[in-house]
């Protein structure tokens, strides 16, 4: 199979990829999470948002062995203009009327450069259903329930500026599989022994495994396999945001982007699959372990047949609030499904200091009275 051309290694941020102007006064409308509408913040016109026909509403899986043997499709294929932001990295795409703006993963001033990317267009979209204030508010409740956070950057996190809506991109991936196996099967028991304790006889119970040998074959068909597309934000964030409400996908429609942006992937497709890949294998892993049942298990060899493998580049919704506070940059995200929040753990020095003096005091005024009961 011949390998897609590999993406750039940094991230590509579409902003407000299609303009939707109000019918009633030419602003551009916004989607509404709440109301599942495109709402003009000018005029308050309100637009039904419609994606497709009633016969469109199928999400199509894509053949992946089909897809890495022709190429990129053009016809599924667009051009992006970014520029790399000088503090992260990222790479931020800029519109043609747009010649600055703030990095959205570390808040630093990103100014418009030349050069062009090439990426696959997405299948599906997860629609945003938790508006900015709800998710400022799950944010706010996160960093107070957090000890030891500073105040002053709840304070900063609560009048700072606006959070940014953004779609991240993931890859999906179903596959049947097939696994061989062999193995051994460890089931418990125990023997009575006599011993000698203290110069008296007595008897214990030992512990001991008795091993067999096993071998045989578990099935399992894997149905939507994520895996984050993206290097912006960290795995161990975006993983802890899950789960994500898959079966509420809808098909692809950029006036479900409308006032929000997008990211472009950066993990390409066969990147995409190895990941799934090691994520099946830890399923299919378990799978065996039961399937050879008793106490203990070892695996002995695991020779896994996949088919039939499709994959569909879906867009998730995430809020997103990076803060630059006393030098050091700050990112929090919100799934902007579930409310579920991940993010940079602060911590106050001052609060540390307090608490570390309060538990030598405590431990010092235990000691002296326990000294003076004695």
């Amino acid at each position: 199979m011949t390998e897609l051309p590999p993406p750039p290694p940094q991230v590509a941020l579409a902003k407000e990829e299609s303009r939707f102007p109000c019918e009633n006064c030419g602003a551009d409308y916004r989607f509404d999470p709440a109301s599942g509408k495109n709402i003009c913040p000018h005029c308050g016109h309100e637009d039904t948002l419609v994606t497709s026909s009633p016969w469109t509403t199928n999400i199509a899986e894509i053949d992946f062995e089909r897809t890495l043997d022709s190429g990129q499709d053009t016809t599924e294929s667009e051009d992006i203009r970014v520029s790399s932001c000088p503090n992260c990295a990222a790479d931020i795409r800029f519109e043609d009327e747009t010649h600055a703006q703030d990095c959205l993963f570390c808040a630093t001033p990103v100014v418009v450069d030349t050069g062009e990317s090439r990426r696959i267009k997405p299948q599906a979209v997860l629609p945003l259903s938790i508006a900015e204030n709800a998710a400022r508010k799950a944010m706010q409740d996160w960093l107070g329930r957090l000890w030891f956070a500073p105040n002053a950057l709840r304070e900063y996190a609560r009048h700072g500026r606006k959070m940014d809506g953004i779609y991240v991109p993931y890859w999906t991936f179903d596959a049947d599989t097939k696994t061989r196996y062999s193995g051994m099967r460890g089931d418990i028991y125990y023997e009575t022994r006599n011993v000698m304790r203290d110069g008296k006889p007595q008897t214990e119970r030992v512990q001991k495994i008795r091993w067999t040998p096993r071998s045989g074959r578990v099935k399992r068909f894997f149905d939507d396999v994520l895996v984050l597309a993206s290097r912006s934000l960290p795995p161990k964030y975006t993983e802890a945001l899950e789960p994500w409400p898959m079966e509420d996908l809808k098909p692809y429609s950029p006036a479900y982007l409308a006032g929000f942006r997008s990211e472009s992937y950066t993990v390409g497709l066969s990147e995409g699959y190895t990941h799934a890949q090691g994520k099946m294998k830890k399923v299919i892993e378990k799978d065996v372990r039961f399937d050879i049942g008793g106490d203990r298990q070892q695996i002995t060899t695991m020779n896994t047949d996949i088919q039939d493998v499709t994959f569909k580049h879906v867009l998730l919704p995430v809020w997103l609030a990076a803060y630059k506070f006393r030098g050091k940059s700050y990112r929090f995200v919100v799934n902007g499904q579930t409310g579920r929040v991940q993010g940079e753990r602060p911590w106050s020095p001052w609060k540390i200091a307090f608490a570390v003096a309060l538990g030598l005091i405590l431990a010092g005024t235990l000691g002296y009275y326990g000294s003076q009961m004695q």
